[in-house]
């Protein structure tokens, strides 16, 4: 059974105890213990069930590579599903949970799968809910989205902080090894800002473990001498638990540090995500070991050759007290001696290979332990725990030869170099046949912004597996340093002794020619319960490609993201398909390596902050003014201004009245104002606007639609010219951050050769709006500007002073009525309001929120972005054809209109609605439909209401609708059902309800 040992564990505190919480039960461990090590610690090696079957799983590794042990850590607002048991530190008052089981973990009904595991093969879902098709929506949906997924979400608010961080270095070391730790004091030596992160507690790697020998001391000692000599230096930086989470172009990079995890408590962040640029990184992440393949490999109990020896040496930690070790490499060797200094049994080493004579085996049988080459494991005996093992002929079928009782199986198939982060930014792989794993081509690195390598591998990551560890390390560390502008400086090269080993033989399957009935109950996927047999049935069944095997089978697609199970399942597929491992090839390896919480990819934007609150400068106001607040894209803007006793819908409606018969006041502070300037700007916008804009006049305003590259309308706006070189364009509110990243990207991709510059002015100014027939007289009054239809007509422009503030006065009207847009400073924009309001008391002067503009704008037939428009709508459709050039050689989106589905009669068209009962208002979004049914049997939908309101100045309902040949329709009376079988009757009519020929905005 696994137990503390009395001797060992190189990070655990034994004066230091704390105790913890699994399954309910009260448990006790040392400071500097994993939850993966506290529970073999406490006897616990059956920990939970996977995710297909339920079978019965246990601790298998002791990193980042775990795929079993997955624990719900916490409760209430600090509960976290799905953690690894071997990356979580134990602290005073943990609490862990198991997942993926009811009711209980050892009664689990869910574990009846694993009985009837022979009707669930690969794929077994594909070819499962497809008849009756009726019962798809009710019962198969319903049950698979109930068995979906890993551990419970959690249900209460996170109590805990996040955070960012920023960083700019010369030279980025992810890994924390001694390849890592050299790198670091080699870039550092030549002046470089480093910065050297480590995902675990602690430095060094497998040299705190394996007996390594580094400048005649132990590993370990030197690990420690260096780490006091690099966090001395003040151009490094070095982070412990702090994981590379992903490697991006341009030299950036992600980092996640945990900063509390293994704390009781804290009043600090818990997670802090490092956002890096760095002009060259090392990716110095050692490798992984693999397991082997045989029947029952998934029985707690069978864990990692380097795992035992982990929890035996760093943790004091047994894992089972008979331990057989299975391996096809030398490193194995190693666990065998580690248990048996510790004294601890090892009943037989089995070694797939024929021979073994090197160093390590040797020492092994000078130890008395019992070695058996070309053997391997036909079956492990036990449900819950290894309780014995069958052995076999390697080279055989699988027949038993012999049982061996034991509690522990140690599997070591090899050693495969973390080459992720190398791989997410476009590095290519390389086939080693001797070592039979990928590994960094050298001749294919991620290239950066200057032309040379942004990304090297060192160390085991790059494939030097033993003493030639460090000396990769430090030339990859002398590159980085060169290649980011410092001269390298040569500092004494550490000399590593490690064993001489003898080369591995790959072993995918054990025994080579397993029978079927092993095959099946040999694992590659722990997780999700993927086993040789159904990679094979993948590939019989013609999924040749790797992606499509992975996805077939779930293959790698677990949390682990098959860091233990991609090259076992490749190399079986290879087998399957008759082809070389570098043919079939590895799946994509994706960012993050490991999973990062939700928490810190948002920071601090939670709460108030998660999508933080525009306000304009005159937002104190309206909201101690009765205003009722509704959000436009990230702004709050006033609906309408409430007065006692009136609804919503009265306070709309006088607004709308007083400002069509005297004068109201808008503020349009949040509409977008971008910038564009430079000799190039009227071209540009030519190219941007379906209309054109060089051949405006300084002082003049033009109206102007955006589509995008399927010539669909994204945004409209008044252009205003402000000098041969300079225009400000005027976008919707919801648009000027898009519009301006729209702005740059074709400036930066596609037209970088224009001189031309822009800039988002939007928060500069407050933009007020007067508004009616009364509205130059009340601007008259503050002085300073001739605002005349003589001197200032409609479409027109003029700076000057109004009230003694700088005032950009525009004549554009959204509303139909005598209006001018006033631009002022927005420090400024207060006072003006106010001087407004004062201006206009004795002229009946009243301010309306957006609702009263929407309701005008439709009885003007104007059409608002995002209401009109839902990405698939053209200016065409919209009765705005006169605003697209027919004489421009080009501009974004114009090809696309000349498509025949964009010139085909019967497109939808906008067109306006009267309702035959005047007072009944049309559903927003209701269909349209005629007589008959589709093929579904369904009502013939031909177009829906796109804007609907109650036009106080008509009184009566208007509507604005997209209609399947809307122009050829006038006249006609459509039909839209509403709830129940109620149908509202309403005629179509010209979109335009009010002052057809602008009579009133031309005054």
């Amino acid at each position: 059974m696994t137990t503390r040992l009395g001797q060992g564990g190189a990070l655990i505190d034994r004066t230091k105890q704390v105790e913890f919480i699994f399954n309910n039960v009260r448990m006790r461990a040392f400071e500097g213990d994993t939850l993966a090590s506290a529970l073999l610690a406490n006897g616990q090696r059956f920990i939970g069930r996977s995710f297909k079957y339920h079978r019965p799983r246990g601790i298998v590794a002791a990193g980042a590579e775990e795929p079993n042990a997955l624990f719900t850590i916490g409760e209430g607002k600090t509960l976290e599903p799905n953690q690894r048991a071997t990356t979580t530190e134990v602290f005073d008052g943990l609490t862990a949970c198991s997942q993926n089981h009811w009711p209980t973990l050892k009664f689990d009904v869910g574990a009846i799968n694993s009985r009837l595991s022979r009707f669930f093969p690969a794929g077994f879902y594909y070819k499962t809910f497809i008849r009756p098709r009726a019962a798809w929506k009710h019962v198969f949906e319903p049950i698979i989205r109930q068995s979906a997924g890993l551990g419970k979400p959690p249900k209460d608010a996170d109590a805990d902080r996040y955070e960012y961080f920023y960083a700019y270095v010369d030279v980025l070391i992810i890994g924390g090894g001694i390849a890592g730790i050299a790198a670091a004091r080699t870039a550092a030596a030549s002046g470089a800002r480093v910065l050297l992160c480590e995902q675990g507690a602690t430095f060094g790697g497998r040299a705190l473990v394996d007996d390594v020998e580094i400048d005649g001391k132990p590993g370990a000692d030197w690990v420690a001498q260096e780490l006091e000599t690099l966090t001395a230096l003040e151009n490094v930086t070095v982070r412990n638990r702090m994981m590379g989470a992903g490697v991006y172009d341009h030299g950036y990079a992600l980092a996640y540090e945990q900063l509390d995890d293994h704390l009781a408590s804290s009043d600090g962040p818990r997670h802090r995500l490092w956002r890096i640029r760095a002009r060259r990184i090392i990716t110095a992440t050692g490798a992984i070991e693999r397991p082997l393949s045989f029947a029952g490999n998934d029985v707690p109990g069978v864990m990692l050759a380097s795992a035992v020896r982990d929890y035996v040496r760093l943790y004091g930690v047994s894992p089972g007290d008979r331990t057989v070790v299975v391996t096809n490499n030398d490193d194995g060797y190693r666990t065998a001696l580690a248990l048996h200094t510790a004294g601890l049994m090892v009943p037989v080493i089995l070694d797939a290979r024929q021979s073994a004579n090197g160093v390590l085996p040797q020492t092994a049988r000078a130890a008395g332990l019992k070695v058996e080459t070309g053997r391997g494991i036909a079956a492990v005996k036990g449900r819950t725990g290894v309780e014995a093992v069958d052995i076999c002929v390697q080279a055989g079928e699988g027949s038993i030869i012999d049982t061996i009782e034991c509690d522990c199986v140690a599997m070591s198939g090899g050693w495969s170099p973390v080459v992720h982060l190398w791989s997410h930014c476009g590095g290519k792989l390389v086939w080693n046949e001797e070592e039979a794993h990928f590994l960094p081509d050298p001749a294919h690195p991620p290239i950066g912004d200057d032309g040379e390598v942004s990304v090297l591998a060192a160390g085991a990551a790059a494939g030097a597996l033993r003493d030639d560890c460090l000396e990769n390390a430090i030339a990859a560390a002398h590159s980085a340093a060169r290649s980011s502008g410092y001269a390298a400086v040569d500092v004494p090269k550490p000399q590593l002794r490690v064993p001489a080993e003898d080369p591995m033989a790959p072993v995918w399957v054990m025994p080579q020619g397993a029978k079927a009935t092993l095959r099946a109950k040999a694992f590659l996927d722990f997780q999700n319960d993927v086993k040789v047999a159904d990679v094979e049935l993948a590939a019989r069944e013609g999924f040749e490609s790797v992606e499509h095997a992975k996805r077939y089978t779930t293959l790698g697609m677990a949390t682990d993201q098959g860091k233990l199970s991609n090259i076992n399942g490749l190399a079986v597929l290879s087998g399957a398909l008759n082809s070389p491992i570098p043919q079939v090839g590895t799946t994509t390896f994706r960012p993050p390596y490991t999973p990062i919480s939700m928490g810190s990819i948002a920071g601090e934007a939670r709460g108030a902050l998660f999508k933080p609150l525009r306000k304009t400068p005159i937002d104190r106001w309206h909201d101690s003014n009765g205003a009722s607040w509704e959000p436009v894209a990230e702004w709050r803007r006033p609906f309408t201004y409430l007065r006692d006793g009136e609804t919503r819908d009265d306070a709309v409606k006088r607004e709308i009245l007083n400002t069509r018969t005297a004068v109201g006041l808008l503020d349009a502070s949040t509409l977008g104002k971008i910038l564009v300037k430079g000799p190039d700007a009227g071209r540009f916008l030519d190219l941007i606007y379906t209309n054109m804009m060089s051949s405006l006049k300084r002082g003049s305003c033009r109206y102007g639609l955006m589509c995008t590259e399927n010539g669909f309308l994204f945004d409209d706006g008044v252009v205003a010219r402000l000098s041969e070189d300079s225009f400000l364009l005027h976008t919707t509110s919801g648009g000027s951050d898009r519009v301006h990243a729209w702005l740059e990207e074709w400036l930066q991709t596609e037209w970088w050769d224009l001189k031309v510059h822009t800039a988002n002015l939007t928060e500069q100014y407050a933009q007020i709006a007067v508004v009616g027939p009364k509205a130059r007289t009340v601007l008259e009054t503050l002085g300073g500007m001739d605002l005349s239809a003589e001197n200032l007509p409609f479409m027109k422009w003029a700076d000057g002073q109004l009230a003694g503030i700088a005032a950009r006065v525009f004549r554009i009207s959204f509303s139909g009525e005598l209006s001018y847009e006033v631009a002022v400073p927005a420090g400024q924009g207060m006072a003006f309001w106010d001087a407004c309001l004062t201006a206009g008391e004795a002229h009946g002067i009243m301010p309306y929120g957006t609702e009263a503009l929407h309701v005008m704008r439709a009885e003007k037939g104007f059409v608002m972005i995002g209401d009109e428009t839902d990405g698939t709508v053209t200016p065409q459709d919209l009765n705005l054809g006169w605003a697209v050039s027919k004489k421009k050689a080009d501009f974004i989106g114009k090809r696309a209109q000349m498509r025949s589905d964009f010139q085909r009669p019967g497109r939808k068209q906008l067109v306006g609605l009267e309702t035959l009962e005047p007072q009944t208002v049309l559903p927003d979004g209701a269909h349209a439909v005629e007589p008959g049914k589709n093929a579904y049997g369904q009502a013939r939908t031909i177009g829906h209401v796109t804007s609907t309101y109650y036009s106080p100045t008509l009184e009566r309902s208007i509507a604005m609708a997209l209609i399947k040949g809307g122009s050829d329709r006038m006249g006609e009376v459509l039909d839209f059902p509403v709830e129940g079988d109620r149908v509202i009757k309403a005629r179509v009519v010209d979109p335009v309800f009010l002052d057809k020929e602008g009579e009133r905005q031309n005054v």
